[in-house]
């Protein structure tokens, strides 16, 4: 399907395909039919680690393993922005989230297994730079993430926690299927294992629970430019890089956040 060299990580945030695909050994390959997604917690990425040379980035420098699932997603009432800080590593200004409302964006989410979860966390730096919230997509007036239709099957109905002690966990695919009063199919259930359940995901679909990293510090917080945070979407990063202006008070996010 492609190699990381047609999407560069740089300048940041890199440059991402246009669809869904499954990241493994540094190509993007198509999704297979029926995916697994089952134990899996969908985190949006609206910066640089939609890229695949990031991912590869992720690989080399902090132990990502695994297939990577990245699925195309489109979001409404949040913004990726610039943040008020740089990136240690190399300087360049990065994104954070921000509440927009009337605005849509097209992201992506991982559907992460607990292991590349906790790798994101050290991307993210976890409880400094950013916190893993959940955003409130559920709310009335909410914002809303929406991902391109693909058949899901899941034995997961009761998917592993996200931290010890708090009831974060993975997204039950069951419950995405049950928006649209898609049918459940069950099939012979084992001792000890729920029925497996399977359902078809609508083009665009709505993903009732997503977690993102939002900011934490300063640094991460919405750089406001004349009262105003900008969007990055708006202004590549050259322009970004020379942007003066001083960290928002809050991202104004309705989110929960997951405490470790």
């Amino acid at each position: 399907m492609f190699t990381d060299e047609d999407f560069p990580a740089d300048p940041y945030p890199g440059v991402r395909p246009d669809r869904s695909f499954l990241h493994r050994d540094g190509r993007g390959y198509e999704l297979p039919d029926p995916l697994a997604v089952d134990g899996r917690i969908p985190v949006l990425a609206y910066g640089s680690n939609a890229c695949p040379s990031k991912i590869t980035w992720l690989r080399e420098n902090l132990g990502l393993r695994g297939d990577v699932i990245v699925l195309r997603a489109r979001c409404t009432g949040i913004a990726a922005v610039w943040a008020s800080g740089v990136r240690l590593r190399d300087g360049q200004r990065t994104a954070t989230l921000a509440a927009m409302p009337g605005v849509v964006e097209t992201h992506a989410v991982w559907l992460a297994t607990p292991e590349q979860l906790a790798v994101l966390d050290v991307c993210e730096g976890r409880g400094k730079r950013y916190h893993l919230a959940r955003l409130g997509t559920s709310r009335p007036a909410g914002p809303t993430v929406t991902v391109d239709g693909l058949k899901y099957v899941s034995e997961s109905v009761f998917p592993p926690e996200v931290t010890t002690g708090t009831r974060a966990g993975g997204l039950r695919f069951g419950e995405v299927g049950r928006r649209p009063r898609k049918a459940w199919i069950t099939r012979e259930s084992r001792p000890g294992y729920p029925n497996p359940i399977a359902c078809t995901l609508k083009h665009w679909m709505g993903l009732p629970e997503v977690f993102a990293y939002v900011g934490a510090s300063p640094a991460r917080m919405p750089l406001l430019v004349n009262g105003r945070p900008v969007r990055v979407e708006e202004l590549p990063h050259p322009g970004a890089q020379a942007l003066k202006g001083v960290p928002a008070s809050s991202h104004g996010l309705n989110v929960s956040v997951i405490q470790r």
